[in-house]
């Protein structure tokens, strides 16, 4: 685990980009439900995304990112029997290709600039392409893997073995950073050495092997992967 990085690939969704940049439209469209209406969207869209993968077979297809997402927002609204328009619903989606990226992403990345950085994500190129052009990490990020390319989600070891085939590398030699646990949890368990972004301070989770570094914040890893 000692071993310097070679490359970095980095989740989108909760640790380079703010899912919840969505909770000042979300409020003016449903006011004082904003937050609530973010958080059970993004809870939604990772149990869809986790039972879409559960589910596939030979007579059902895996439905993508953009599908769940959208799934799970109509989940949301109903549950908090909010009033939002179909034009409303459609600029909440339309969020999700100009999230605003954390204050630590753009500094983190610039620190590790003498390695390649990707992005290896569930959405799809559709939803992150733009989103990482119109934002100010653009010049910082190498390029970008979609799930999508191996049809499966995260954490199936078929998404994290994407990075290895694409950057010509071992799992041992590439620093995977996520803030979602359970992320994390999956690249410690295919091999890569992980980086946990846990900001909110929760407990590590005890199904896996823990992450090698568990950090608070992006900035935290450019010294410990020198």
């Amino acid at each position: 685990m000692s071993q310097r990085p070679d490359a970095f690939v980095f989740d989108a969704y909760g640790t380079l980009f703010d899912v919840h940049a969505v909770t000042a439209r979300a409020d003016a469209l449903a006011p004082g439900r904003g937050a609530a209406l973010s958080a059970a969207w993004r809870a939604k869209q990772l149990e869809y995304s986790w039972l879409n993968a559960l589910m596939a077979g030979p007579g059902r297809r895996r439905d993508d990112f953009a599908a769940v997402t959208a799934a799970a927002l109509d989940y949301a609204i109903d549950a908090l029997r909010v009033a939002i328009d179909a034009a409303g619903r459609a600029a909440l989606i339309d969020a999700y290709r100009t999230l605003a990226p954390f204050p630590d992403a753009l500094p983190a990345l610039r620190a590790l600039r003498d390695r390649p950085r990707w992005i290896l994500s569930n959405g799809t190129h559709a939803m992150l392409d733009p989103l990482v052009r119109a934002s100010p990490l653009a010049g910082e990020i190498d390029g970008v893997m979609s799930v999508d390319e191996v049809d499966a989600y995260k954490p199936s070891p078929r998404v994290y073995r994407l990075a290895c085939d694409r950057l010509g590398r071992s799992a041992a030699a590439i620093a995977f950073v996520s803030s979602n646990g359970w992320d994390a949890a999956g690249a410690t368990v295919f091999g890569f050495r992980t980086f946990w972004v846990n900001r909110a301070g929760v407990p590590v989770d005890r199904h896996a092997p823990p992450p090698a570094h568990q950090v608070a914040s992006l900035g935290d890893i450019a010294a410990l992967a020198a």
